[in-house]
């Protein structure tokens, strides 16, 4: 290395005779001066385990006055290493996916199962319970509320006759209804009625010219509040437009008041009803089974059930818990309409709930301290870390076992630790990811949801493909033409930027209106190569880790086709990863085409049905890959980039040596951190 760091510097001797006689002197061809070995092995030990030296280390390279290739391989070998590995695959990849999966809560419970049932929380409970952010009745159990009294309102009898708990098929009914004060003005009924009544009992009589309070019966509520039941008085909400407007009291026979409504419908206001609240539901579009709240300003709650505690919950936790009625259903489709639970419209469906042992819905942290040993962590954020760390583990096997670096792009083999293993195993996440299982149940590890630190192997289906397949690189780069620029960027050390020589067409140009990026003038220096390359990934979804097997996504969907022709784009949901509406000539010849052919040559064709092993095989010809990994290594372990002299000097015979090594990792570290650029005084 000494002799050629002098010739390097001898060949430039007739660009520093015109240099100043400073620069002159310091080329000089003088041994490099390396560090001393305690600071060398400062350096190693910081860089390859992420920690200082101990001080019988210290010692121990006194004592030889050097530290040996020995000494080096054994830190290779150690598990802080491998943690160091899977830190700079953490880099290498971005691997964090917690911006990139959007989860807007539908899903996840509120309550604590024990003093508040668990229930949906967010925006579902409008479609199930009439408003947002509403639990149900804590104090009715479901399946007692005709022996249960229900909210203290005024009916003419109670049990309430043909009243039922749940609906032919098992469906569960609400036991109490409120009036949702987003609409109304609920005032102490001694106040609304200068103590002309002050319980709602006293409004089950007839109104008179005299009194005409009871005129308001229906729309008397009793409420708890700080333990103390009163009456309330709900009327439209005077302090708001769209209420303020419903001047129009409808009565029934008997003179008592059952809608507020808007004088001029026809006008089309924002509101043009409210009505009273009771225990009865409608229909959506009058489907039987398609269930929505009775009338906007109602509140309807459904009892609770007690159940087996969810998948989540921590050993020593309550083995059951109190579960509002709608959530504790287990249903895998609408006994109704027979459509599916298994989609993100379950949580808006009556009939659905979160499936056997709560599996479809999550909750958020539950407790006060990670040291509370009933202390549950939030669902959402325990898949992302695992999915975030899925592929820095197959890094890491691949390393540990010394095989060849490239299997980290192209090995079937995975791992799962207990969140992922039971995601994948019971179905879990619906309606938040979309994630193909990537082997049959059976071949998926079991492991106890509750253990997060243990990964356990397992082979993937034959279609997967190191990390370029795993979930976290999929949806940190959601479409084909991302996959295809991390490609370039981790692994080949290339960036898509037009050359010098790129230009622009005039505005006029009809090369502007061209489609197909890898014809367009002006973007076809990038994508001719971008297009056919994320073809690799034609057969996985784009902002999605779904995998689109043939057999279920054909090249060519007939169905999808005629959809299309007959203007319904929709198509029952079922084409949304085929082209449906056409832009040019080739897509009107393309409707029912998987949108990924669409443009497609038959070479590239062959590389969607290939998947991303074609591409890294590709590459290996070319030997970008070995000097790219070169690069990457010396940059992680000197803090750097490498010079242009550096370069010259080590970057081929570094990439040769890595190449007859087999591609061997911890090889590649060991001859980088033995370089004298790694132990010279700069």
């Amino acid at each position: 290395m000494l002799a050629e760091r002098c010739l390097a510097i001898m060949a430039g001797v007739a660009l520093l005779l015109a240099q100043p006689v400073s620069a002159q002197e310091a080329a000089v061809c003088a041994p490099v001066a390396k560090v001393r070995p305690e600071r060398h092995l400062r350096q190693l030990t910081l860089d390859l385990l992420g920690r200082p030296p101990t001080w019988e280390e210290y010692k121990a390279v006194q004592a030889k006055g050097a530290v040996s290739q020995e000494d080096i391989r054994a830190m290779l070998g150690t598990e802080a290493f491998y943690t160091r590995v899977r830190n700079f695959h953490r880099a290498l990849l971005r691997s964090n996916i917690s911006a990139s999966v959007f989860n807007n809560g539908n899903s996840r419970l509120g309550g604590n199962g024990t003093t508040a049932p668990f229930g949906f929380a967010n925006n579902p409970t409008v479609s199930l319970r009439g408003t947002n952010n509403q639990t149900c009745n804590a104090e009715i159990e479901q399946s007692a509320c005709q022996a249960t009294t229900q909210d203290p309102h005024i009916f003419d009898e109670f049990p309430v006759p043909g009243r039922k708990c749940h609906d032919d098929m098992g469906v569960p009914m609400p036991v109490s209804f409120d009036y949702d004060t987003n609409f109304y003005t609920c005032t102490e009924l001694g106040a609304a009625t200068g103590n002309v009544a002050t319980d709602c009992s006293e409004l089950k009589v007839a109104p008179t010219d005299a009194n005409k309070w009871p005129r308001y019966r229906y729309f008397c509520d009793k409420r708890q509040v700080s333990g103390v039941t009163k009456s309330y008085l709900c009327l439209p909400d005077k302090t708001k437009s769209t209420t303020a407007a419903l001047s129009k009291e409808v009565e029934d026979a008997n003179k008592y008041v059952v809608s507020f409504d808007h004088p001029d419908p026809a006008s089309k206001p924002a509101l043009t009803t409210l009505k009273r609240c009771t225990l009865d539901l409608n229909l959506n579009n009058n489907i039987r089974g398609s269930y929505v709240s009775s009338s906007r300003g109602c509140i309807q709650r459904e009892g609770y059930v007690t159940k087996p505690a969810g998948y989540w919950a921590p050993p020593g936790a309550p083995t059951t818990v109190k579960v509002c009625a709608i959530e504790a259903q287990e249903r895998d489709f609408n006994p109704w309409t027979r459509d599916s639970c298994e989609t993100a419209r379950f949580v808006n469906d009556r009939s659905c709930g979160c499936g056997v042992g709560m599996r479809r819905c999550e909750v958020p942290n539950i407790g006060t301290v990670a040291t509370d040993p009933l202390y549950v962590r939030n669902v959402h954020d325990l898949r992302v870390a695992a999915i975030n760390e899925e592929p820095l583990r197959i890094a890491e096997s691949v390393v540990r076992l010394d095989e060849p670096y490239y299997n980290i792009l192209t090995t079937r083999r995975s791992y799962v630790n207990g969140t992922l293993a039971e995601y994948f195993r019971q179905r879990q996440g619906v309606g938040v990811f979309s994630i193909t299982a990537p082997a049959p149940v059976e071949a998926i590890p079991a492991v106890p949801y509750n253990d997060n630190t243990t990964w356990k192997e397992y082979i993937r289906d034959e279609a997967h493909s190191g990390v370029l397949t795993t979930p976290s690189f999929l949806y940190r780069f959601p479409t084909h033409r991302a996959r295809v620029a991390e490609f370039y960027e981790a692994f080949l050390c290339k960036t898509f930027v037009p050359g010098p020589e790129a230009s622009l067409p005039a505005p006029e140009d009809a090369c502007n209106r061209e489609n197909n990026l890898a014809r367009r003038c002006g973007c076809n220096y990038c994508h001719a190569t971008i297009e056919p390359t994320g073809a690799h990934w034609g057969r996985y979804a784009e902002r999605a880790a779904q995998f689109l097997p043939p057999t279920q996504f054909p090249r060519f969907d007939p169905k999808c086709r005629d959809c299309a022709i007959n203007g319904d784009t929709n198509c029952g949901g079922e084409c949304s990863q085929y082209i449906m509406q056409a832009y040019d000539g080739d897509g009107a010849s393309s409707l029912g085409l998987l949108k990924t052919y669409l443009y497609r040559t038959s070479d590239e064709e062959q590389n969607i049905e290939a998947g991303p092993r074609l591409l890294v095989e590709r590459m290996y010809q070319s030997g970008e890959l070995e000097r790219c990994t070169v690069k990457r290594v010396w940059n992680e372990f000197l803090g750097r980039p490498m010079t242009a002299e550096e370069q010259r000097m080590y970057l081929a015979p570094l990439a040769s040596d890595f190449a007859k090594s087999g591609h061997r990792f911890k090889t590649l570290v060991e001859r980088v951190v033995s370089t004298d650029a790694y132990r010279r005084i700069d």
